[in-house]
């Protein structure tokens, strides 16, 4: 199955697709507190939703990059059906090769959950301040070790203790690149919880309706 199909079946019931409740994301967007001139990049969007809520809170104006060609559809739907009016912009694309037009600088730079793209933490944090405006704002979401990981757990999948870091190390990567921390917000359980199980029933759901699909 094409992997963006996959993906797209078992985030059809995500608003957000990244393990963070709806309390804390709102909480993240009062805080951000951002002008209306503001420009927002966002690496790996999905469906496009902070852009969409940012631009309902703020009217800000940005782009959208994501390589899922459902995910920008859903991304160019949402930006018609809630803010027409706003100055969005959303691509088709792998994140890792996108260049600013005539070399523009944003405001605010993030990628959530999808370090990947810049190959890791460290490739995103550095891909993301190049492209943001002294003085602005990277945001990035990225998973890290609770503990030690098992060897068991590492075999099954098919990651390494590099895979991740610990939480204070993910921080500390960006201080030694020259940003300075202004803010964490951490997952939690119940975060995980929705996340994960929300797919487990979005497949189901989708298996009981396309019985056809192999």
């Amino acid at each position: 199955m094409d992997k963006w199909k996959y993906y797209d079946i078992t985030h059809k019931h995500h608003v957000l697709c990244n393990p963070m409740s709806e309390e804390k994301f709102e909480r993240f967007c009062q805080l951000l507190n951002l002008p209306k001139s503001t420009r927002i990049l966002d690496i790996a969007c999905g469906k496009g939703e902070v852009l969409v809520r940012l631009a309902e809170k703020y009217g800000i104006s940005g782009v959208g990059i994501d390589l899922s060609p459902f995910c920008i559809n859903d991304c160019k739907k949402k930006h018609l059906e809630r803010v027409p009016e706003s100055d969005l912009t959303f691509i088709e694309l792998d994140g890792a090769k996108y260049r600013p037009e005539s070399g523009e600088l944003f405001d605010v730079a993030m990628c959530l959950g999808a370090s990947w793209v810049f190959e890791d933490h460290t490739g995103t944090l550095k891909a993301l301040k190049q492209m943001t405006k002294s003085g602005g704002l990277v945001i990035v979401g990225e998973p890290f070790w609770l503990k030690e990981p098992d060897t068991e757990y590492l075999e099954v999948t098919k990651m390494t203790r590099n895979s991740f870091r610990p939480h204070e190390d993910n921080v500390y990567q960006g201080e030694e690149m020259g940003l300075t921390c202004l803010y964490t917000l951490v997952s939690n359980k119940d975060d995980w919880d929705h996340y994960e199980t929300l797919q487990w029933w979005a497949v189901d759901n989708y298996i009981q309706s396309h019985t056809d699909d192999p």
